[in-house]
């Protein structure tokens, strides 16, 4: 999701060509973040990294959440904030290698649960992102209304989640239904804000944000298959 955006010159002042070539280069990155994504968790699960923190995920919890929470804000504070193209990219990176540590204890488990269960996970995240990607998209319409939302949900949900850490109650199935969507309302807002408010230069910043909603999307798809089986 998306912190405000400062900005003096927008996307969507530009010419027809200069917008085409911003969103066309944020998908691309999206897409690359992905498969590097995926080809870190690879390597992990090769290394039998994975496995060891899935073994010892009771005593690294805390320390994976914070990963995620420190992790994600300091890239993309970095990311928003830089007017060098490198340091986008180190951000970027950054942020990736976190994401994939982040989710390689869960998709160990996964895997062990039930052959097929995380191709099931990724198949439903991409048809979901895709309809609200293709969404924002065709209606051309600016959903940055949603931010107010977003940060306010997003502060329960932390709540929430710290409080399950430290009493051991569970959140839940409707826990997980309701953060699949707000990552897709996040989905929707950081699209709107590729098409409509980042200025031309923020093109890796805007897609660290995007892939990082849709990340959140995948982790409670991923869970709430995990709890059915």
């Amino acid at each position: 999701m998306n912190q405000n955006v400062n900005y003096l010159a927008p996307v969507a002042e530009a010419s027809v060509e200069d917008r085409s070539n911003f969103i066309w280069k944020c998908y691309a990155h999206v897409v690359g973040a992905i498969l590097a994504f995926a080809a870190i968790e690879m390597y992990l699960f090769q290394a039998g990294v994975a496995q060891s923190m899935a073994m010892r995920l009771s005593e690294i919890w805390w320390m994976i959440f914070g990963a995620f929470i420190l992790g994600g804000w300091g890239a993309t504070h970095v990311a928003h904030r830089v007017q060098s193209i490198q340091a986008q990219y180190g951000a970027l990176a950054f942020f990736i290698v976190i994401q994939a540590i982040i989710f390689a204890p869960i998709l160990y488990i996964a895997s062990v649960m039930r052959p097929g269960l995380i191709d099931d996970a990724v198949g439903v995240t991409v048809l979901g992102c895709v309809g609200l990607i293709a969404t924002a998209m065709i209606t051309r319409k600016d959903f940055s209304f949603l931010r107010g939302m977003l940060v306010w949900v997003g502060i329960l949900a932390f709540v929430g989640i710290i409080f399950s850490m430290i009493s051991g109650f569970q959140l839940g199935t409707w826990f997980s239904v309701a953060m699949i969507g707000f990552a897709g309302a996040a989905v929707l807002y950081d699209t709107s804000n590729i098409i409509h408010h980042y200025p031309q230069d923020k093109y890796v910043a805007a897609s660290m944000q995007l892939f990082g909603s849709i990340a959140l999307m995948f982790w409670y798809i991923l869970r709430l298959f995990m709890s059915r089986d």
